[in-house]
């Protein structure tokens, strides 16, 4: 297994964050590196013909990415990892409104986001554009490159409470101008931008995006910052991690996923709750003849690594982390113990993984939320509602999560990507309940 390296790891990840403004782009540059590594699309809407050993991919909603590697023997179980492509932001419903000689669009908050951190920022537009074509419809991405509009504040002569605290309104205080009345339409530029006329725009999925690049920062640059780290450096990493596996295990069928739509709640069709994986699953079982019995069999063998950013120990709030559980951004993979089960990291999952990572060379620290704190929750506890596969959520640490920009440590994002090579190139067996046979 080739070792993976900071430097060439660093500079994939910040193209990854740059390239993926909107679900749809943080889709299409990952199916991008899919097809280089020699993965062969299967449209959901087609027969596939799956050959032993195979290398292939599908896409749901164009924001949704599943790929996979047959087995090369009869089908004993599975090693998978799944993440997610969207962030918190603000979603585009009504474009070129024009009032108080202002050009505006109207927007609606996308995820439990810090609204503040997205004002008086250089805002670009992202997306997909459903167009008219002579057969009927057809998407087309757009993400012009150049900044479209602003949220400005309001002025500290105007609200002398600024510094002292903020109730935002969403639909008064939040919402964006994007040029002068009489300067040009929104439309008619991404239109362009998409090579259609304006009245061909049947409908739109766009969302606003920070015009901020992905850059080092520290005295030494071992940390990064960015828009979206959350979770598209899960994503990038956990993918890095499955294309350096090698396919040893004959019967092993390898699953790399981005959902989307976890910051709403993954109940979409294209999000964690959606029957994706499962449909997926279902289609490479019977593919390769595997009765019921057997399909339970395999899964059973199986563990699958819910991969979500977590929270690192604030600097200036270490209060609001468990004292007992200190997290540190340059500390190695995140393992996620909730005792609600908003996690699904169990004793028997957490142990198998940590001898992975020491396999792998991987630090890896424990997080939970302080007992009187109420914490989030992520898409693995409800991809478990289609899949019943044994299950551990892991994650890197990071500050300011749901922030416009985010900041996380360069180091923690090779022991993740080293941590799944080392996951895809290690047998899993649950000869029995509670039991792990690892072929480290």
């Amino acid at each position: 297994m080739e070792q993976i390296q900071e430097k060439a790891l660093m500079e994939g990840l910040f193209a990854f964050l740059d390239e993926g403004v909107s679900p749809f782009h943080s889709a299409a540059a990952a199916c991008a590196l899919l097809e280089q590594a020699g993965y062969r699309l299967c449209p959901e809407s087609q027969p596939w013909v799956l050959e032993a050993g195979g290398r292939y991919y599908t896409t749901r909603n164009g924001t949704a990415v599943l790929a996979w590697r047959m087995p090369k023997g009869r089908l004993t179980g599975w090693h998978v990892t799944a993440s997610h492509g969207d962030s918190p932001t603000w979603r585009l419903k009504v474009p070129d409104i024009t009032e108080g000689g202002y050009l505006k669009a109207e927007t609606e908050g996308y995820g439990g986001m810090i609204a503040s951190t997205w004002l008086d920022r250089p805002l670009g537009v992202a997306g997909r554009l459903l167009v008219r074509t002579g057969d009927g419809v057809e998407s087309r991405l757009v993400a012009p490159r150049q900044a479209l509009l602003c949220i400005p504040n309001l002025c500290i002569h105007f609200d002398r409470e600024a510094n002292a605290g903020k109730t935002w309104n969403f639909q008064v205080d939040l919402q964006p101008i994007c040029g002068l009345e009489g300067d040009g339409r929104l439309m008619d530029l991404l239109a362009r931008e998409a090579g259609v006329e304006t009245q061909d725009i049947l409908a739109h999925d766009l969302v606003l995006w920070v015009q901020q690049k992905a850059q080092r920062v520290g005295v030494s640059g071992e940390l990064f910052m960015s828009g979206r780290i959350d979770d598209l450096e899960c994503a990038y990493t956990t993918l890095q991690g499955f294309l350096a596996g090698e396919g040893r295990e004959e019967g092993r069928a390898d699953v790399w996923c981005m959902f989307d739509n976890e910051e709403v709640g993954s109940s979409s069709r294209q999000g964690a709750q959606g029957t994706l994986m499962a449909d997926v699953m279902a289609r490479i079982e019977e593919a390769v003849g595997l009765t019921r019995a057997e399909s339970v069999m395999a899964r059973a063998n199986s563990l699958l690594l819910s991969a979500d950013n977590g929270h690192a120990t604030h600097p200036n709030h270490p209060e609001k982390s468990d004292p007992r559980n200190p997290v540190r951004m340059g500390g190695g993979v995140i393992l996620k113990y909730n005792a609600s089960q908003t996690y699904t990291t169990s004793g028997l999952t957490a142990a198998a993984f940590q001898r992975i990572c020491e396999q792998a060379g991987v630090q890896v620290q424990v997080f939970a939320n302080r007992a009187d704190l109420r914490g989030g929750s992520t898409l693995g506890n409800l991809l478990g509602h289609q899949i019943a596969i044994p299950m551990v959520d892991i994650g890197l640490a990071q500050l300011a999560m749901h922030s416009a920009v985010e900041t996380a440590a360069c180091t923690d994002a090779v022991a993740m990507a080293r941590a799944c090579a080392q996951f895809y190139n290690t047998s899993i067996r649950q000869p029995a309940d509670g039991v792990w046979q690892l072929g480290l």
